[in-house]
């Protein structure tokens, strides 16, 4: 039997748009105010792309970032798994959008859609096939273009998303010596697949003048089973990722960032104290599968990673599906 190949993080990178919309954008057009939505989310503006940019332009800007951080070459990528809800196209994947731009002519790649989970799953990916010594360097992607899909005239659902994308290159522990993967875990529970959804779109419902009318391609979410569903399960895989250690041994939690107030009150959960918490969605809002990412590269860029110190990365999203990564930095 192949022994196990520890795994590490060689680098990562992140990108988020230029255009900025801030709270009173939708006061202008919407029944709310600044003070509404930073009361119940914590959000104070989000990025958007711009008409040009598809989920692979964010993509390749992110990965080309990471690369750099990592000192590798695109040619040095043999495999590309990109989380992603938002592709450019139904058909292909975003991935290998990504792999013809970014010139990685030796990678494979594919897509992987648990949405708001989905750079923890390409990262529990990246990681079982540098593990198996199927791959020695993987970029695992979270990147997204929510705001294509949002109902502009829906208070619930339009305030609360941005666009961006993140990246990390995984390859063996012993090429980079940092961020090594020590545990993992995926789960779902379909059962509460409409309390996060987009009718429209797909085999079941694809497009048509009536689909169109009726506004079944956006986003739509029933809040209130979202937050209790969101505040136990991010208690919940904080508590099982930090099982076997000390608050001590913990540097810092980097949860998918999905509401402040759900973060906020999973903490007061588990009695965890929020300076061990990055928490950016005041300034980016909701990106799915590229939260993760994106914070996780401005608590590096930040000074925030403890070295020899364990990171916490979580989440969970439409499905509902849900994960999360113990490593040792």
């Amino acid at each position: 039997m192949t022994e196990r190949v520890r795994v590490g993080i060689a680098g990562l990178g992140s990108y988020v748009p230029e255009r900025i919309l801030t709270n009173e954008h939708f006061a202008q057009v919407l029944d709310t105010s600044h003070e509404w939505i930073v009361q119940r989310t914590g959000i104070c503006e989000r990025r958007f792309a711009a008409p040009d940019q598809a989920t692979s332009d964010l993509a390749l800007l992110a990965c080309e970032r990471a690369l750099e951080s990592a000192g590798r070459k695109p040619e040095d990528v043999d495999l590309i798994v990109t989380g992603t809800l938002t592709p450019d196209y139904l058909l292909p994947g975003a991935s290998v959008l990504v792999q013809d731009r970014l010139g990685a002519c030796n990678a494979g790649t594919f897509d992987v859609n648990t949405a708001c989970t989905g750079f923890l799953t390409a990262l529990h990916t990246a990681e079982a096939f540098v593990a198996a010594g199927r791959a020695k360097c993987v970029l695992a992607i979270g990147a997204e273009t929510l705001s294509r899909f949002l109902n502009m005239e829906d208070r619930a659902s339009a305030i609360l998303f941005g666009d961006g994308a993140g990246a990390a290159v995984v390859t063996p522990w012993e090429e980079c010596r940092q961020g090594e993967v020590l545990r993992t875990t995926l789960g779902a529970d379909g059962s509460l697949y409409n309390i996060i959804h987009m009718e429209g779109g797909g085999s079941r419902m694809p497009p048509s003048e009536k689909s169109v009318a009726d506004r079944q391609h956006f986003i739509s979410l029933r809040g209130r089973e979202v937050y209790r569903f969101a505040v136990n399960k991010m208690a919940d895989l904080i508590a099982e990722m930090a099982e076997g250690y000390g608050e001590e041994d913990i540097g810092i939690v980097i949860p998918h960032q999905v509401n402040a107030r759900i973060i906020e009150s999973a903490l007061d959960r588990i009695g965890w104290p929020r300076e061990k918490v990055m928490i950016n969605i005041d300034r980016y809002a909701n990106t799915s599968a590229a939260t993760v990412p994106i914070a996780w590269d401005q608590a590096i860029r930040e000074g925030r990673m403890v070295k020899d110190k364990l990171v916490i990365l979580v989440a969970f999203g439409a499905g509902v599906t849900w994960g999360a990564s113990l490593l040792r930095w």
